[in-house]
């Protein structure tokens, strides 16, 4: 990590003048208003407080809001007991909304499958005493390697249920990334399936788990395997059961104990790291707490009549805290869907949003940069009318891609909520309000009513608006982690120890002139070019604002003159000319937008850049191409050929 301070040159962000507030109309009937501010100023444990009371069930009341004696290890709500699935499903068929629909599901072959909320309750029970009957009790750790099937929600609530803390894996991670995580958290049970659909055909998915088992896992005892695609699997009939057996032999009532507030609820490990994996901790009460209040806050949650949808995978902490937790427990209406944005078309998002009126999308940069090189004309052809709020996650968003999805897809009126958070924070920490921010394109902004972030220099001072520099938070939060899973001392040494008595983020920040926050990528992403401080986002920015771009990916690589300098990789628009000049062209808008101190050293232009299955960027892999070393693991990509494509057409990139 560098020790220098990220104070990068994003005057051609931080001069957006575009604003968008909300209308009068969304705003007269906005869920959070202004006053939240004041409210959690004033009062901030009070303010938790009230929410954890005012959005929760609690068995048991909690006697302390927040115990931050043993700091960097929090304790919030102590004293306090609840049930994490109750609250996500019983409480909602005893209030009289057991006829509510809970989860529309959508299967890439167009299967469908649509659960009440007391449809959802009883399939949690079944599933709950199935576990029980297969010798999972409190404490005990689930691994689940599934696809984005109802199978994955309810296997999900039903550990929590029983207080058997969960370890979603990924279904595109290997048999070895696996098998760490099932050896890192010793899990009892692994939750899998035969298969899942993938572009069009069933991928399989058992084979992994037997693979990751062969390697020695003794503490599992049995796995229990969904019957999704209908694939032949091996199978150990000392060991393997089919979750329709077992749902089938299990008792329908289950009664849900409650537990301590701070009862582990997952581990989530976090990708792309090297060596022993990093087992994120969320506990029940803080990480429920603060998943309602975000949920329903920063998407105006109406849940009488909202239909929402978030893309991710719930096997990343997005799709554990806005498909599962937050939505759940706020009794909302919700869509999942198994498959890519491709298939079987380039409209089938868009296909979905139409079939279910769905009127809450959150979904990511990357998927948005796709749909604008796909073109307009693909999302002109279904009614989005139904769209009130849009929201992105997982990284920043440019400007353009944020205007192109306001205009495009929210047809020029929702608001967006660009939303930064991590693993780490378990819910959303930095974000607009949609009934209350004036939305700059590009910015997260201020962080929520409860919430304390700064960004600070080297010495830990706060900089002036203007400046740039580190992320940090300075105060905890409810839905913090509470350690990495059997290594304290590696949470405080990662954490906590580059700003004593602070989180750091590990993220690059700026405040603009108005004190808002503009996130800059991990601090990594911060080049050193010939002693000028540039952030690998603002030169995507700008290669994303020229009209002939649809994506764009920058690294920066070891230069022998400048130390460092950026080389870029783009994705042209559909119906975009390549042509001998369009590197130089590209180049010219890159100093024209920031300076000539920030010209990509290379320009590549690719038909896809690496991504994992969730869509993120793997741009350690472009390091690796533009220093010209061997690429590194290719096994977490959702296509391993794209860099065998990528370094065969280095030769057509220019240099000068």
């Amino acid at each position: 990590m560098s020790s220098e301070t990220p104070t990068t040159s994003l005057e051609n962000l931080s001069r957006e003048e575009r604003r968008f507030p909300p209308s009068e109309e969304f705003a007269a009937g906005a869920i959070a208003t202004a006053d939240l501010y004041d409210r959690a100023a004033a009062d901030r444990e009070g303010f938790w407080a009230e929410q954890a009371r005012d959005l929760l069930t609690w068995s048991t009341d909690f006697t302390q809001t927040l115990d931050w004696s043993k700091a960097p290890f929090a304790r919030w709500f102590v004293g306090g007991e609840l049930n994490v699935a109750y609250n996500c499903t019983d409480r909602h068929v005893e209030a009289g909304h057991g006829d509510r629909v809970a989860l529309h599901f959508e299967g890439e072959p167009g299967d469908t499958r649509s659960y009440t909320y007391a449809e959802l309750t009883a399939a949690v029970k079944r599933a709950a005493n199935a576990l029980q009957d297969l010798g999972i009790s409190k404490g005990d750790r689930v691994a689940i390697y599934l696809p984005m099937i109802p199978e994955a929600v309810i296997a999900m609530l039903a550990c929590a249920r029983l207080g058997a803390p969960h370890s979603v894996v990924f279904g595109g991670f290997s048999a070895e990334a696996l098998h760490s995580r099932i050896e890192d958290a010793q899990a009892k049970l692994v939750i899998t399936s035969d298969g899942g659909y993938r572009r069009g055909k069933p991928s399989a998915l058992k084979p992994a788990v037997d693979a990751a088992l062969a390697k020695g896992a003794p503490s599992v005892k049995h796995v229990l395997v969904v019957k999704r695609t209908g694939q032949d699997v091996e199978w150990d009939d000392a060991r393997d059961v089919w979750w329709d057996d077992a749902l089938a032999a299990a008792a329908p009532e289950h009664t849900a104990q409650p537990m301590d507030a701070e009862h582990p609820l997952f581990i989530l490990y976090t990708s792309g790291t090297t060596g022993k994996p990093k087992g994120i901790l969320h506990t029940s009460g803080g990480y429920l707490t603060q998943c309602a209040y975000t949920h329903k806050n920063v998407f105006d949650l109406h849940r009488d009549t909202d239909v929402y949808w978030c893309t991710a995978d719930i096997g990343w902490v997005t799709g554990h805290s806005y498909i599962v937790y937050g939505p759940l427990a706020n009794g909302a209406t919700q869509v999942i869907y198994e498959g890519t944005p491709d298939t079987p078309h380039q409209g089938r998002f868009w296909e979905i949003v139409q079939k279910y009126g769905v009127t809450i999308l959150y979904t990511a940069p990357t998927a948005i940069r796709t749909f604008m090189k796909w073109g307009e004309d693909i999302p002109a052809k279904f009614d989005l009318s139904s769209l009130r709020v849009l929201g992105s996650v997982g990284e920043p968003i440019n400007p353009e891609a944020w205007v192109w999805y306001r205009r495009v897809i929210g047809g020029d009126r929702t608001p967006v909520v660009d939303t930064w958070w991590q693993t780490e924070t378990g819910a959303i920490m930095i974000s607009p309000l949609p009934g209350v921010t004036a939305a700059k394109p590009g910015s997260a902004q201020v962080p929520l009513p409860g919430i304390s972030a700064d960004v600070l220099d080297d010495e830990a001072h706060s900089v002036p608006d203007g400046g740039g520099g580190y992320l940090v938070l300075t105060e905890p939060w409810p839905s913090m982690l509470r350690g990495i899973w059997g290594d304290d001392e590696r949470y405080q040494e990662t954490y906590w120890s580059r700003f004593p008595g602070m989180y750091f983020a590990g993220d690059g920040a700026k405040k603009d002139d108005d004190g808002d926050i503009w996130l800059l990528g991990r601090v990594d992403d911060v080049m050193n070019v010939s002693g000028h401080r540039l952030s690998t986002t603002e030169i995507e920015s700008a290669l994303v604002s020229h009209p002939k771009v649809a994506e764009a990916a920058v690294v920066g690589a070891t230069d022998d003159t400048t130390g460092q300098a950026p080389c870029a990789f783009v994705i042209l628009r559909g119906g975009a000319e390549q042509g001998d000049d369009i590197v130089t062209e590209l180049r010219n808008h890159v100093a024209q937008e920031i300076g000539p101190i920030a010209k990509p050293r290379q320009i590549m232009v690719v038909a896809e850049l690496p991504k994992t299955r969730s869509g993120k960027i793997m741009r350690r892999l472009l390091r690796d191409v533009a220093e010209k070393r061997e690429v590194g693991d290719v096994t977490t990509l959702a296509d391993t050929t794209v860099m065998d494509l990528i370094k065969s057409g280095m030769s057509t990139s220019t240099e000068s």
